[in-house]
């Protein structure tokens, strides 16, 4: 049987599908990559045209099964784009002095957290940024005493439509989720260093319709946002000298600089958009770094105020746009941070002859990510023939799982599905049904202790005296 990893990246320009095969030294053959137009069908990141989804979704997993020569069971799918935000939240769990932190208060409190509800939003991942205990800072609480333990956490919210368009789209199209990860995160799990990392970075990927910002300090990620400029906005900028999209995408590719030196400007210098016109030098770089000024300006607002001394990985760029001459300069004029790096590839060993990936552009590093990240054997049965020279339709594989606790996948970018949110839901109900049973029968064994206590000798000899002696005291008192 076919041994690979599927995954898949739903982009705003285009859709990516890649295989590979995870080898015993750790590195990553690349067995086929499969690229679908998406600009007709996702915007900014987020589908808006479901059936056109479903199609180039089935035409990916066609083409890939093509190549593979073999039916694709499941597949790992990367979700981001437009109103993806992070949210900070705390949670607060009084407890008796000098009570020891067990694993299970820490897990209630992260499940509290995950309980909480934002409107129209739905929490993707919850991300741990350290925990209080008394008036002390630890990132791992359980066995230490106090008396009051406090969780702080980075909630990444997503409009709950997208979630429920890009689930239907799965389904319609009749692909398996094997997994489905928070794109940013697989990125950043990809590309950056454990020193960026640790020492505190932004990682700036420049999309098409998005420009996606986390800033990490301390191996953890202290904040996360979407930015809806991208590499597309500047196309259309220069479309504005009348000219079509894909024209003005030639231009930019051509001609265009995130910076140009002021003496390096001839003023006497022309573009040419046609046979027939022509665009200044000195206009043409205005418009562009126009564009590319606010995208960085937006940016750098993302960035907290209480991490702009605590870069010492810098800021790293990647994705399409950070293939835009001079753009690692732009960044060092704004905001005065001289490390910044280009990661126009994964951090990663991967052996491939496919131009897309050799050409190591940083378009490739999120889906790339996605695919490291895959540890379960994507593949169905491998093609045969019948008799009568046609392709039998493999039974597909059992992919159901048993449901896991938030706990247990809070902070490492996993996303439920609506099929596990809707096992984890059914799971919390049985346990809340088995909790109230279990409070009903020690309520009913109270209930028959007590009885039992009350006929007993020893308490029906107690009546009788408590009787006898209240009687002899009426009677006295009738007496006077």
């Amino acid at each position: 049987m076919a041994e690979f990893i599927v995954a898949i990246e739903l982009g705003s320009s285009k859709m990516t599908g890649i295989a590979g095969r995870k080898n015993l030294d750790g590195s990553i053959s690349v067995l086929a990559v499969v690229k679908e137009d998406s600009s007709t069908c996702i915007r900014k990141g987020v589908v808006y045209n479901i059936d056109k989804t479903v199609q180039k979704l089935t035409n990916i997993v066609k083409k890939l099964e093509t190549t593979l020569k073999a039916k694709i069971a499941l597949v790992y799918v990367g979700v981001g784009g437009q109103s993806i935000r992070s949210i900070r939240n705390t949670n607060v769990k009084e407890l008796p002095q000098d009570t020891i932190v067990t694993q299970d208060m820490v897990n209630e409190l992260m499940d509290a957290n995950r309980s909480m509800q934002y409107p129209d939003q739905e929490i993707l991942d919850a991300i741990t940024q350290e925990y209080k205990l008394d008036n002390q800072y630890q990132t791992d609480p359980v066995g230490i005493q106090c008396s009051r333990l406090e969780g702080n956490f980075l909630n990444i919210l997503w409009r709950k439509t997208f979630y429920r368009n890009i689930n239907k789209c799965f389904d319609n199209a009749g692909i398996a989720i094997a997994e489905m990860y928070l794109s940013p995160l697989a990125l950043a799990d990809a590309v950056l260093t454990d020193a960026e990392r640790r020492g505190g970075s932004v990682l700036v990927d420049l999309g098409a319709d998005t420009t996606t910002v986390c800033v990490y300090y301390k191996n953890i990620l202290r904040h996360l946002a979407v930015i809806p400029l991208g590499g597309n906005n500047i196309t259309k900028d220069i479309s504005s000298l009348q000219m079509e999209d894909r024209d003005a995408e030639k231009m930019k590719l051509k001609y265009g600089s995130a910076y140009t030196d002021a003496n390096d400007i001839d003023k006497n210098k022309t573009y040419s958009i046609d046979a027939e016109r022509n665009v200044d030098m000195s206009t043409f770089v205005d418009i562009v770094e126009s564009r590319v000024q606010e995208i960085i300006e937006n940016v750098w607002h993302q960035v907290p105020n209480e991490y702009y001394d605590k870069l010492l990985g810098g800021i790293i760029l990647t994705g399409g746009g950070s293939n835009l001459h001079n753009i690692e300069q732009a960044f060092r004029n704004y905001t005065r941070i001289e490390k910044i790096r280009n990661a126009n590839f994964v951090n990663h060993t991967v052996n491939s002859n496919n131009p897309a990936i050799t050409a190591k552009n940083s378009t490739l590093c999120t889906v790339m990510g996605l695919l490291i990240k895959g540890d379960m054997n994507c593949a169905g049965d491998e093609f045969s023939k019948d008799l009568f020279g046609g392709d039998t339709k493999p039974a597909q594989p059992e992919t159901s799982k048993e449901p896991r606790s938030l706990s247990e996948i809070s902070g490492k970018g996993i996303v439920q599905t609506e099929a596990e949110k809707a096992a984890e839901e059914e799971r919390k109900q049985k346990q809340a049904e088995e909790r109230e049973r279990e409070q009903q029968r020690e309520a009913e064994e109270e209930a028959i202790r007590q009885a039992k206590r009350e006929n007993s000798i020893v308490n029906k000899s107690l009546k009788g005296l408590k009787s006898f002696f209240k009687k002899m005291v009426d009677d006295e008192e009738d007496d006077k």
